[in-house]
């Protein structure tokens, strides 16, 4: 048989791998040179006027308040402290919006698929409507409705015993003096005896046929654990009831106007795609996996709950990935309703240091790490529930 020797690389314009490779070094010392312009550019800029760069004004003092903050945080703090206040605020908004679309989304994509002639439909005007209109409008809409439509501290809804609810926000009892940490244990270990019990109750009905619900069980855990937990806390628990004062409430915890109407705008908005996402992911699932359910005798529930959605919900991950990293980049919205995210703190900075650049670059470096954090566990989570090729 004979044999053919490849053919070594030709300084020649007529052989293709050379041209390729002259015009990758082309593009590549273009792609330097405009690089080397930007940044000698900036550089030049911040000396004319007299800008000192870096992330040396980090450790300088803030000096300005933070209306919102899940941990202490004061104006004499670092402007360091200031953006972890503005990233942990981004992440609560950002995880409970996650949570709270699905679940608004799963319930609105079964509704679309019901024999219910108006639910269904409902159920599609709702996804609609809200799919098209910008979510701004939306933050705005709802913001405009909660502060106008309640009313003042003083004559604010009183529906329970130390419960107020004004344009000020949803006040209510808290218990203080505990320890936060302890409570965090409690709640993981709760998370963690549950997912064990779950596994349990699956193996139990795989080996013997008989069901029981996890769900009592973890209610009873996350309600008991967390509370043992912020007990045996260090510090005396002191229950702290709303007082009016003036012309606001003072004591126990506020849920403000704005995290309401943050919160209202991004779950409903994203439920909209959520629930789009899971009806083609039910509707891709054959039809003879419904009858396949009866014939054992599961109910159309239960047959959904088993058979169905586990298969759909391998279609469904790659899109809810992405719309789960649209919700939380869509938060960064907040600055247009006054809620202390990373984006609003980042702009009080830098108008305040004038280190645009690199508050621009905190912003883009936290919002480029959860987005590979949320894409790394969907995909992570796909690959899971991916079906094993024999």
């Amino acid at each position: 048989m004979k044999k053919y020797k490849s053919k070594g690389l030709a300084f020649s314009w007529n052989d293709p791998t050379f041209r390729a490779i002259v015009y990758q070094i082309v593009v590549l010392g273009l792609l330097a040179g405009a690089v080397w312009y930007l940044v000698s550019n900036t550089m030049h800029n911040l000396e004319v006027r007299n800008i000192r760069s870096g992330f040396g004004f980090l450790d300088r003092e803030a000096g300005f308040a933070i209306g919102e903050s899940l941990i202490e945080y004061s104006p004499t703090d670092t402007y360091r402290r200031a953006i972890l206040v503005g990233l942990l605020n981004t992440l609560s908004v950002s995880a409970a919006g996650i949570v709270l679309a699905t679940l608004l989304g799963v319930v609105i994509g079964i509704a679309r698929l019901s024999g219910n002639w108006l639910i269904s439909r409902l159920a599609a005007v709702y996804v609609e409507l809200l799919r098209n209109v910008p979510l701004l409008i939306q933050l705005f809409f709802w913001y405009a409705l909660i502060v106008e439509m309640l009313p003042g501290p003083r004559q604010a809804a009183h529906p329970l015993p130390g419960v107020f609810l004004s344009n000020r926000g949803l006040r209510f009892p808290v218990i203080e003096g505990g320890s936060a940490l302890w409570l965090m244990v409690g709640v993981f270990v709760a998370l963690a005896l549950t997912l064990i019990a779950h596994r349990r109750m699956q193996t139990r009905q795989r080996n013997t046929g008989v069901h029981n619900a996890t769900w009592p069980l973890g209610v009873v855990l996350f309600v008991v654990l967390p509370l043992a937990g912020y007990f045996l806390g260090s510090g005396q628990p002191v229950l702290s009831v709303p007082e009016l004062r003036g012309f606001n409430f003072a004591g126990g915890a506020n849920v403000s106007p704005e995290l309401t109407a943050l919160l209202c705008g991004l779950v409903i908005y994203t439920s909209a795609f959520v629930a789009e996402i899971v009806r083609s992911g039910i509707a891709a699932v054959p039809k003879g996996q419904w009858e396949a359910a009866g014939s054992i005798g599961l109910g159309r529930s239960r047959a959904l709950r088993l058979v169905v959605l586990p298969q759909a919900l391998r279609i469904m991950i790659p899109p809810l990935t992405s719309t789960y990293l649209n919700l939380m980049k869509n938060s960064s919205l907040a600055v247009a309703i006054g809620y202390p995210d990373i984006v609003s703190i980042i702009n009080t900075t830098l108008n305040q240091t004038g280190q645009a650049i690199e508050g621009v670059l905190i912003v883009m470096a936290a919002y480029l790490t959860v987005s590979l954090s949320i894409s790394l566990f969907m995909n992570w989570y796909n690959r899971r529930i991916a079906l094993v090729e024999r």
